[in-house]
């Protein structure tokens, strides 16, 4: 199967599917489909509401794409690829819609970007987090904003330390991260769909202003992102982040 970004509309729920073969990592041109995608639905009346997800029974979402951090070669080139992630971030963020994720398996990095930026996050008993840029060599500066406010700075802080451990799901539920969690995917898909369905059948112009008031605070994100996003494209270049990632692939 080849990497793909697709949506459908159903009873005024719209779904976001996305995949790629390496453990649902994102390179740069699924970044770029996804933001679109989201920005599109957010504009289409037939969208009540919106799911996020990704394809397989495996990992949500394995982070930012090491074939394609590895090919950074300028400051420019880096910051181009982690603007992509930040264009996800905004564009859920300024989405009028409310937008659901489901977290079948393990989040790292950007992926655990996207579980926060969402508005509302359930996910499988197993789907544990790993914030692992520092690992890498580099910094959750780009989804760094979104983790601080979705389960607290010092939180937030602790997982970017500590970056190459694993929280578990019952950890992520407990900082605010998960709003429920699930034994199996019959019971996570049951729950999404009711409150899917719920929310398709509720006032558009009230969802609208109850989410634009609970993101207030975060209207500089267009700038700050823009601004973490050549932080990391900058540290991308150093061999601290070439070496780890080598080393990585040839495991």
């Amino acid at each position: 199967m080849e990497a793909y970004v697709k949506s459908s509309i159903e009873n005024g729920i719209a779904t976001i599917e996305f995949f790629t073969p390496a453990s649902n990592s994102l390179p740069g041109l699924i970044l770029k489909k996804l933001a679109e995608t989201i920005d599109l639905l957010g504009k289409d009346d037939e969208a009540k509401v919106i799911i996020l997800k990704s394809f397989g029974d495996k990992a949500f979402c394995a982070g930012a794409s090491f074939d394609e951090l590895i090919a950074i070669d300028s400051i420019e080139n880096g910051k181009s690829f982690f603007m992509g992630f930040a264009n996800v971030i905004n564009a859920m963020r300024l989405c009028p819609k409310f937008i659901i994720a489901r977290i079948q398996g393990k989040a790292v990095g950007g992926g655990v970007g996207l579980a926060c930026a969402a508005d509302y996050t359930l996910a499988l008993n197993s789907a544990s987090i790993k914030l692992s840029e520092l690992a890498v060599g580099i910094g959750p500066f780009v989804v760094g904003p979104a983790v601080e406010r979705k389960i607290g700075s010092a939180n937030a802080y602790a997982i970017a330390i500590n970056a190459s451990e694993w929280y578990s799901a019952d950890w992520a539920k407990e900082k605010g991260l998960y709003v429920e969690t699930f034994n199996n995917s019959e019971e996570l898909d049951l729950a999404i769909k009711t409150l899917a369905d719920k929310l398709a059948k509720s006032n558009p112009e009230a969802m609208m202003l109850i989410k634009k008031a609970f993101w207030r605070g975060t209207e500089n994100w267009d700038t700050l992102l823009a601004e973490r996003a050549l932080m990391s494209g900058t540290l991308v270049l150093s061999d601290f982040t070439k070496n780890f990632i080598q080393q990585f692939k040839g495991k």
